[in-house]
């Protein structure tokens, strides 16, 4: 192999040649050609990294090679840079900064020459990979003479490469944190981005690069919206884009609007006018890809306003983050009308794309918005248009007046829509049997489901559904599942709202008659020809599920037999042989639908004496199914099985042992799948339901499970979200087995008290993070939790004294960031309750000591949430036990 021989140097133009040839051939249709080149690039990059890298700049930068070579050369050299996986990305980031200096040189050299080529695709390459190097190496203070080479490209120079330059600005401000270049770089960037939109611009690549660059660098630009000139002169700028000759300028230019109302919502308010008239123009007379953007500005400013007004629950001081400035409302009596007509602009083949998008559709879903952003005031405005053309010979003014209906269902009281609902549904019921209109009978499903979510349950005082319609409602959505798909999908929806509404109705429901019927006509649903369509199928199950869950005592003989014939369908997949790729997808998906619905009914029948008797009787052939569709080793499925044998553990109880033996092996297959990690979160799930079912039954098992739960958490390939639910498992394990756990203490306490410390300062500005910190503190707080409880009244208690201190020290500065949510709070006074309540008098002192146990705990009994103030009140009775002994 001649990679084997090179050496910077004398091998370089052989090296050069056989690398274009690798990369052609790693493009060829012959499947075998092309294994044969893709096999030579892994063994390249393996046994000589920088080479490899080097010679892939090289290429990419050679104007005398082919473009295709040039391009995959870029895109191999970007794959070499970054991953999806964090732990993947992680390690690719290292080995760059390993690379030796001069190596990395020679390479970002090669890039920056690469943008002055002729062909734009390599240009465009390497502008990407440009930005992927600088986000590895910008935050660690290195390539700092980057922007100020790419800056002094835009002056002076042919316009292809100063597009080029612009595109990588742009996609520089998409890789980078706003914090890792300092502002006076920032202001260049731009000042360069925004003279590149300007009119005066004659290239219209270099004006398309500068706004969309523009879009990627919103969020640098905080001081500059802070300052009046240098807004007017970006919003002058951006509003005269959306004016442009070229459509995909305009386009780019109201992506641009987009993220400048969500990103400064609050300094909008002197453009607002402005911006309206320029949106609505375009929604009336601009082409699709345009006016959806102008659309999704008005949508952006929904959010925002629904988000302030959710947060401050309309109380508005001085100290509001964002003052609201109710810009939707202002704007309503045009903006309606605007988004209504919209509505009639649907495409006659709309529903049958499942990622159809067009005018209409996004019209209604912003009018959805609007609705939630107004409440009440959007009715008066929305009924005269639907009465006008609910009834119209067209069909298009008949699905825009049911689309509208249905829009605005979520946001006004009901107090303002039930009168309303109550003359339509009788109309609704009508056009979803008789409207020739494929299109209208999908929306009107749609609406109905959209009723029975809002404005049917055991909150609401006047009920929609009443003895006297719901005969009707159930005849006519069972008929409308024999519909088309699109239709019977949506039919299918509005029957799992209806049913969601009965969920707490008590010992009888209005759905009992009509039980059978309804099972019975889902089911026939799941096995239409084209239940694939429209995920009708999915729907068919959800459904069903929803059913069952909603069903009462007098339908359980029901669910018992129902039993049966979902555990038939699951035994048909699992004997189906040789079957095609296609096939065999569908049957995956469909043993998945079987193992979730089977879920839903152990779960129902488990929860009462009765029927978990009943069910019982056949938790030996549902396990054996249940251990075959391990068998066939695929994740999706694996994650509803799993959750399956979850609540079957739950279900059985202590007996569930006699299953582990031929169970355990896929236990441990959950945990060890780092890959698919919803898999693994969901075992270490179902490890806490089996500890619950067996107790110490448990025990011979928890060496092999306590090893791999350790495993997972010393893996840097393990994705963070699982971390939480196994520290929480460790608690379960301890519950279980006891003083039994001493033996993995010395494992599980420093592992918890690293985690403990990382948790506690992680102050963080980022909602996703706060969030994540907070599920960690309180898998961390459960752990404790447990293993207090687990050793309580045990002579081996004296072994947690020493990890007191660390505990207590943790409840602390949790309470000191002041950043933890209800749940955290509830979990973390528990804690202090079980530490007294177990290390007593031991435990005393320390309590004392403590800088703010006392402080929490007044806070806590103090707290108007019932759960917090109820462990609270524990936690001060285990204290004041402590004390006194």
């Amino acid at each position: 192999m001649l990679f084997e021989l090179i050496c910077f140097g004398n091998g370089r133009e052989d090296m050069a040649m056989e690398v274009t040839q690798i990369l052609l051939s790693a493009q060829s249709v012959d499947s075998t050609v092309r294994k044969h080149a893709e096999e030579n690039l892994k063994q390249f990059q393996e046994q000589n990294l920088p080479a490899f890298l080097l010679s892939l700049s090289v290429e990419l930068a050679s104007e005398e090679k082919p473009v295709d070579s040039r391009k995959l050369a870029g895109l191999v050299l970007k794959n070499a840079l970054d991953a999806k996986e964090q732990h993947r990305k992680y390690e690719l980031v290292q080995r760059w900064l390993s690379l030796d200096v001069s190596v990395k040189s020679q390479i970002k050299a090669c890039l920056l020459q690469t943008l002055s080529s002729t062909a734009s695709d390599a240009r465009s390459t390497a502008s990407q990979v440009i930005a992927k190097v600088a986000g590895i190496e910008l935050p660690q203070k290195l390539w700092p003479e980057l922007v100020g080479s790419l800056l002094s490209n835009v002056h002076q120079v042919p316009p292809h490469v100063k597009q080029a330059t612009i595109e990588t600005l742009g996609y520089l401000c998409e890789e980078v944190a706003p914090e890792a270049i300092d502002q006076d770089q920032v202001n260049k960037i731009l000042t360069a981005v925004v003279q590149g939109m300007n009119a005066n611009e004659a290239n219209i690549e270099v004006r398309l690069a500068s706004t969309r660059a523009l879009y990627n660098a919103i969020g640098f630009a905080q001081a500059n919206f802070s300052n009046d000139m240098e807004r007017d002169y970006i919003m002058r700028v951006v509003c005269e884009a959306t004016l442009s000759p070229e459509v995909k300028i305009r386009q780019a230019a109201y992506e641009c609007l987009v993220s400048i109302g969500s990103t400064y919502y609050e300094k909008l308010a002197p453009y607002i006018q402005e911006i309206f008239n320029i949106t609505s123009k375009a929604v009336r007379d601009d082409e699709e890809p345009v006016a959806l953007q102008a659309i999704e500005f008005w949508s952006s400013i929904c959010d925002e306003e629904i988000d302030i007004l959710g947060d401050y629950g309309g109380d508005f001081t001085a100290d509001s983050d964002v003052p609201c400035y109710y810009f939707i409302k202002q704007a309503l009596p045009a903006l309606v009308p605007l988004l209504l007509e919209t509505l009639l602009k649907q495409e006659e083949d709309q529903d049958q794309d499942e990622g159809a998008w067009n005018l209409a559709m996004a019209g209604g879903t912003c009018l959805g918005l609007v609705a939630r952003t107004v409440g009440d005031d959007i009715v008066p405005l929305v009924m005269p248009f639907i009465e006008e053309n609910i009834t119209k010979g067209d069909w298009r003014q008949r699905e825009a007046a049911t689309y509208a209906f249905g829009s605005i269902l979520e946001g006004p009281s009901p107090d303002k829509l039930t009168p309303i609902v109550n003359v339509a549904l009788g109309f609704m019921l009508t056009a979803l049997t008789k409207d020739p209109n494929s299109h209208v009978k999908d929306t009107t499903a749609w609406t109905l489901g959209r009723i029975f979510e809002f404005l049917h349950g055991s909150t609401l005082a006047t009920p929609i559904i009443t003895p006297a319609n719901c005969q009707q409602i159930i005849t006519v959505l069972l008929q409308s599942m024999k519909d088309a798909p699109n239709v019977a999908e949506k039919a299918c929806g509005a029957l799992y709202f209806l049913a969601q509404g009965y969920e707490d109705v008590g010992p009888t429901s209005p759905l009992t008659p009509y039980f059978q019927e309804i099972v019975q006509s889902l089911l026939n649903a799941t096995h239409r020809e084209d239940a694939g369509e429209s995920r009708l199928r999915t729907a068919a199950y959800e459904t069903l599920n929803e059913v069952v869950r909603s069903s009462t005592e007098e339908t359980a003989r029901l669910v018992v037999e129902l039993v049966q014939v979902i555990m038939t369908e699951l035994h048909k997949t699992l004997e189906a042989q040789k079957l095609s790729s296609d096939e065999r997808e569908k049957q995956t998906e469909l043993q998945g639908l079987l193992c979730g619905c089977l879920q839903v009914i152990i779960q129902k029948l488990g929860a009462s004496e009765p029927t978990k008797y009943a069910l019982l009787q056949y938790s030996d052939q549902i396990m054996n199914l249940l251990l075959r569709v391990f068998a066939c080793r695929n994740a999706t499925v694996h994650e509803e099985a799993m959750l399956s044998i979850g609540a079957l553990a739950y279900a059985t109880g202590p007996n569930f042992v006699k299953y582990m033996p031929d169970f355990y092996k896929y236990l441990e297959m959950g945990l060890q799948n780092f890959e698919e990690y919803q898999v693994c979160a969901v075992t270490v799930g179902v490890v806490g339901d089996i500890c619950r079912a067996l107790d110490d039954k448990v025990l011979s098992y928890c060496d092999g499970i306590m090893t791999q739960l350790l495993k997972d958490l010393s893996s840097n390939q393990l994705h963070r979200s699982v971390k939480p639910p196994i520290f929480s498992c460790f608690g379960d394990i301890a519950l279980a087995i006891g003083e039994n756990f001493e033996k993995y203490l010395m494992y599980a306490m420093p592992m918890l008290q690293s985690a403990a410390e990382l948790s506690a300062h992680t102050s963080s500005v980022d909602d996703e993070m706060i969030e994540y910190t907070n599920s960690l503190r309180n898998g961390i707080l459960e752990a404790y939790s447990g293993i207090f409880q687990g050793f309580k009244n045990s002579p081996k208690t004296q072994l947690l004294i020493p990890y007191a201190p660390h505990i207590l020290q943790f409840l602390d500065s949790i309470y000191i960031e002041k950043d933890m949510d209800d749940i955290v709070m509830k979990t973390a006074i528990g804690v202090l309750g079980d530490l007294a309540d177990t290390l007593g008098s031991n435990a005393a002192s320390l309590i004392q000591q403590s800088l703010s146990s006392k402080d929490f705990l007044n806070e806590c009994l103090s707290s108007d949430d019932h759960m917090i103030k109820e462990s609270a009140e524990w936690a001060r009775l285990a204290i004041s036990r402590a004390i006194s002994v």
